[in-house]
């Protein structure tokens, strides 16, 4: 139920961007989703990709901070109130979200990408209550 989302520091200037994802360009990886979040100094660009392992060792020997870190990418229905209904049940749980971004996909679904505070607590509130995730098959399938 968790998928890999990459991410990576970089220095906020021009081009910085571009080049990271020139390398993922150049290793034949799809972005399905991106996140980009800047201070004055460094941004904090976290993605969704096709294959988050060769992404991530690939922006690292470019030069770039690269992890992987584990989200949770929630199918939701395209109708008024499912991101609330969503966010409803993970306060209820006493469950913070860290942040949260869209997720791009080939089906009828909307889709949320999740950093909860306590990420196997939210998995199990939300898989309790019958909500659907996106796997990194399907990522890979995007």
């Amino acid at each position: 139920m968790f998928i890999k989302q990459v991410s990576v520091f970089l220095e906020n200037s021009a081009g910085r961007l571009q080049s990271a994802l020139k390398v993922l360009k150049n290793e034949n990886i799809n972005i399905v989703s991106l996140s980009l979040a800047d201070t004055n100094d460094y941004g904090m660009l976290r993605m969704i990709v096709s294959d988050a392992a060769r992404a991530k060792d690939a922006l690292k020997a470019a030069g770039l901070s690269a992890h992987l870190t584990d989200v949770l990418a929630i199918k939701l229905p395209h109708t008024v109130g499912s991101l609330e209904h969503v966010l409803s049940e993970v306060a209820d749980a006493g469950i913070n979200v860290e942040y949260m971004y869209a997720l791009s996909t080939k089906d009828e679904n909307a889709c949320i990408v999740i950093k909860p505070e306590n990420a196997e607590a939210c998995a199990k509130a939300l898989e309790d209550k019958k909500f659907d995730f996106v796997t990194n098959e399907e990522v890979e399938n995007f």
